[in-house]
């Protein structure tokens, strides 16, 4: 005799859908719930949960709101040096002497101490606090000779990380000669050389020397290294001068886009005098164009005319010619930000640098600062005075993406400047949580300090790892180094 059928209200279908759907539902609830601030909570959810793909790096970046510098180490014993930047692949981290004679370059390592006596878990032991703790160098060559000195705002390397590009000088002189093709009442500088070393091991493979001419080194502003290709602009003589770096190590001038595009322009003008005449009485402002001089932003343009042109240097052609208060070009800076200049494409670290184009935080903050301005003119004017943008000067640092972490801008952000020093530590505020992370103080421990004295703070981070370095200048007084890390 069979069994007798159950009820119908007991009765339940079911399909491999139904039957694995309370398994991913599972899943999610666990996840749900061990999502938290705490590192192995985030652990164990990336083993339950695979990143969507092309998500991965961000979803591994996310981690760095857990893992901060935790611990400073005030005013450390370090040699008295000018330390300058990280390369981006975190390898190389470079200083110049307080004589700007030599160059220095150190490898970044992780702090390891042992203790022969019993440690205070909660305090490094003495012999921990030094710099050579972080860094161990690698070299120390002389780059500078007889009256030149480096240039301690100027550093530029290839994407390979083989070559770091450097620059000396001697002094500059504003009471500059009149010479055939110089621009009046621009400095001179009696000898500019750049020098191309090898990261690697400090040889000096070549140089490439430019005399009696100005070119601003100031925070490398007037070089644009993209690639295997150097741009070093010349504001005495407006020329714009290319140089391809070869895989040997040598400088090699390509092109020079100045009085001549090509070079046949010179036999062409000689020949064509009349022509020449004649095309000028037959635009009206064609003078006014003339006039213009290459001036790659090195100071402020928002209260002066400029323009802006995209050149095509293979057919000489200008394709656009922009004004400084251009909303068109605005318009282009607001949605391609990123097109404006090239982070390095071989670097997994450099391609997260936050940007209002490819970051909504940064959009917005962008948004209420054009939202508040009292001219729209004005406001596009000032925000033109950051084109062209300078090589190298953002920090890829995970800290410093808008995506994870907030901060005052006026205090400290990714980019490569001075900045005065604030009394109160800098905070570095979760996005996702809303909570404090971590704080960055410069100075000393004590926080004592006189306001009447005039102090500015630098901040270098490194790539990847939670450890940052804050240096705070003050006149007639010595250096003032911290280290920020994760203990």
């Amino acid at each position: 005799m069979p069994p007798p059928s159950p009820p119908a209200s007991q009765v339940r279908t079911c399909d491999a859908g139904a039957a694995q759907s309370p398994t991913r539902g599972t899943v999610s609830e666990m996840a749900r719930y061990f999502r938290s601030s705490n590192l192995a909570s985030r652990v164990f959810e990336r083993q339950l949960i695979s990143p969507r793909p092309g998500a991965t790096v961000n979803t591994i970046r996310q981690f760095y709101e857990n893992l901060v510098p935790s611990y400073t180490i005030y005013d450390i014993d370090c040699p008295d040096y000018s330390f300058r930047k990280f390369t981006d692949d975190g390898k190389y981290f470079v200083a110049f002497s307080r004589n700007h004679q030599d160059l220095i370059v150190y490898r970044p390592i992780w702090l390891t101490y042992s203790c022969n006596e019993e440690c205070d878990p909660h305090e490094l032991p003495p012999k921990a606090k030094k710099f050579d703790s972080f860094f161990k160098q690698l070299y120390s060559i002389p780059l500078a000779s007889g009256n030149e000195y480096i240039c301690k705002d100027f550093f530029l390397y290839m994407e390979c990380h083989r070559f770091g590009l450097f620059a000396t000088s001697t002094a500059q002189s504003n009471e500059s000669t009149a010479t055939e093709g110089a621009i009046h009442g621009v400095p001179l500088i009696e000898k500019i050389t750049f020098h191309l070393v090898r990261l690697e091991d400090g040889v000096i493979l070549d140089e490439k020397a430019f005399c009696n001419d100005f070119i601003n080194l100031a925070h490398s502003i007037g070089a644009y290294m993209y690639e295997d290709l150097l741009c070093i602009v010349s504001l005495r003589y407006q020329t714009i001068h290319i140089l391809q770096i070869r895989d040997s190590g040598n400088l090699v001038e390509v092109r020079s886009i100045g009085a001549f595009c090509r070079e046949d322009d010179e036999l062409f003008l000689h020949s064509h005098v009349q022509r020449v005449q004649h095309l000028k009485k037959f635009y009206f402002h064609f003078q006014d164009y003339v006039d213009l001089i290459i001036w790659k932003v090195s100071r402020s343009t928002d209260q002066n005319l400029a323009f802006f042109a995209v050149y095509n240097m293979e057919t000489t052609d200008i394709v656009s010619l922009h004004q400084n208060s251009s909303e068109e070009l605005y318009a282009l800076f607001e949605q391609f930000y990123d097109h404006f200049h090239a982070n390095p494409q071989a670097s997994s670290h450099g391609k997260f640098i936050s940007s209002h184009s490819n970051d909504i935080h940064a959009l917005d903050q962008l948004r209420v600062i054009k939202n508040k301005a009292s001219s729209s003119s004005q406001f596009v004017k000032k925000m033109m005075t950051s084109l062209p943008y300078t090589c190298q000067s953002q920090s890829p640092s995970p800290y410093f993406d808008l995506s994870l972490f907030r901060y005052d801008e006026k205090l400290i952000s990714a980019i490569d400047r001075h900045r005065h020093c604030t009394e109160h530590p800098i905070k570095f505020i979760s996005v996702r949580q809303n909570v404090v992370k971590f704080k960055i103080k410069p100075g000393s421990d004590s926080g004592a300090s006189d306001s009447r004295i005039k102090r500015i703070s630098s901040f270098l981070f490194h790539p990847f790892f939670p450890l940052a370095l804050s240096i705070q200048q003050t006149y007639m007084q010595p250096t003032v180094l911290n280290i920020h890390f994760r203990r």
